[in-house]
């Protein structure tokens, strides 16, 4: 891992131990001991069943564009392409260059089509949380009275994330948009380096040119959109269950309402490219708000801790741990991202 990656963990690492010191270890520690195992082992079956609709919604894109790959490979290929969003402050895109290499190669596919998929899959996810951030903006303002300033910045925040997908939504289906937006690039490229640009000037155009044919076929098949967006409100409901069933293991009957604002105003924070998956900053935001709310601290901190073990921490030592089973070029491919 590279110098800066590991210096950006420690950051977030430190932001959440501060915080722990403040509300206090043993009020935490006590608060995680009295926890209900039964309801701990439901929050990793939750868990683990996300992990398989993930499959499943990125399975149907592939589907459509009749790439031949077997299911129980893509499941380890997701999880290396989650790990490296844990670790890269990308705003949790880092790992889908990767997802869609290790595709490609297995599947052996051009790699505009496999980066297609992986793209619409990510727009699938982003739909339903659009909608999810626009509700959650509204009850947080009349469940949690948030700060002006806060609501504000979230609303600045939620209007970025809409105009970078549209644009990317836009490029990816309009080829003079695309190839615009390509040769604009190609030309800051050619300033900083001639032999690159003669270089790929060529096929970075014919790759856009690929990859849009693709994404076209994809957003043109209905059963893309008609499973894959129930299956994308599906998994962000599971979600934010899993933390209801944390805080029930914690003998908190949190309100369902309140978990839902804390979870996507958190997630809309770590796409923030600042930190490693959001670390310190998605934990910290997660205690003040569910404090903010009324739910004691040393719960909240627990709550948080459990949850980003079982979201954060699991996912991405699963996510390492199968990343050997792709191949020496594939752990080059995430060293280069790290």
């Amino acid at each position: 891992m590279k110098h800066k990656t590991m210096f950006l963990m420690l950051i977030g690492l430190g932001v959440l131990a501060i915080m722990v010191l403040i509300i206090g270890p043993e009020k935490i520690e006590s608060a995680i001991k009295q926890a209900n195992l039964w309801y701990l082992a439901l929050a990793l079956i939750i868990q683990l069943l996300i992990y398989g609709l993930w499959t499943e919604r990125w399975a149907i894109t592939i589907s459509s564009l009749d790439i031949s790959i077997k299911r129980r490979q893509l499941l380890p290929m997701l999880l290396v392409g989650l790990a490296i969003n844990n670790l890269t402050p990308s705003g949790r895109g880092g790992g889908e260059p990767v997802r869609a290499y290790i595709l490609a190669k297995y599947s052996q596919s051009p790699t505009e089509k496999a980066f297609a998929t992986v793209i619409v899959d990510r727009g699938l996810d982003t739909f339903p949380f659009i909608a999810l951030a626009v509700l959650t903006i509204i009850m947080a303002v009349l469940y949690i009275k948030l700060p002006q300033w806060m609501v504000f910045t979230l609303i600045f925040c939620l209007i970025i994330l809409i105009i970078i997908f549209g644009l990317a939504l836009y490029m990816s289906i309009n080829r003079e948009f695309g190839d615009r937006t390509i040769r604009w690039f190609l030309r800051i490229l050619k300033r900083v380096s001639t032999k690159i640009h003669d270089r790929i000037e060529h096929k970075a155009i014919n790759a856009v040119g690929g990859f849009q044919d693709s994404m076209k076929v994809m957003i043109t098949d209905r059963r893309v959109l008609l499973l894959g967006i129930p299956l994308s409100f599906l998994i962000w409901g599971l979600e934010i269950f899993r933390v209801y069933v944390i805080f029930l293991a914690l003998n908190v009957n949190a309100p369902p309402e309140i978990i839902g604002i804390v979870f996507v105003i958190s997630t809309l924070i770590g796409m923030i490219p600042l930190l490693p998956g959001g670390l310190g900053a998605v934990d910290g935001m997660m205690i003040l708000l569910y404090s903010y709310a009324g739910i004691p601290p040393s719960v909240s901190a627990a709550a948080t801790i459990v949850e980003r073990l079982i979201s954060f921490w699991m996912t991405t030592i699963l996510g390492v741990a199968v990343l050997p089973y792709f191949g020496a070029d594939a752990i080059e491919k995430m060293s280069k991202k790290l």
